[in-house]
């Protein structure tokens, strides 16, 4: 594999953002496995925690799979007492996800590990670095999901 040099200024952005994904993916699987969560687990935890009440669907598009796969995900950590289905209100077709007592402390119990090995990959950055890294990541974000 060529190095992260060979993107260069006129490389392609999407797939330098999807290579930074995914080798750190990897090291927040190694993070999370001590604490019993994958990294789609715990990427539904917090969206569920910053969000209370989103549909599977709704989950499914923040963590980035299909209805079904993320149906597949929710049940998982339903029986692992982690989240839980409720009725939703506005739609009787569908459920709301919340967060259970233990998802929520699994969540405060995994974190550190997370913004440990998020510093250690920031490291040689300068706080304008990541504040700069941060903004534009959320604006991508933002500009995608506008």
């Amino acid at each position: 594999m060529g190095s992260m040099d060979s993107y260069g200024d006129d490389g392609c952005v999407t797939f330098l953002v999807r290579h930074a994904w995914l080798s750190m993916r990897s090291v927040l699987a190694e993070a999370l496995e001590e604490h019993g969560l994958s990294v789609q687990q715990y990427g539904t935890l917090l969206c569920v925690r910053k969000d209370p009440g989103l549909t599977i669907a709704d989950v499914g598009r923040v963590v980035g799979t299909t209805r079904q796969s993320a149906n597949e995900l929710i049940t998982g950590m339903e029986r692992a007492g982690l989240i839980e289905r409720r009725p939703n209100p506005k739609d009787r077709r569908t459920q709301q996800v919340h967060l259970t007592d233990a998802g929520a402390r699994r969540l405060d119990e995994a974190t550190p590990a997370i913004r440990k090995v998020e510093d250690e990959l920031e490291a040689s950055f300068t706080a304008a670095d990541r504040s700069a890294a941060r903004a534009w990541l959320a604006h991508m974000v933002t500009a995608v999901e506008g």
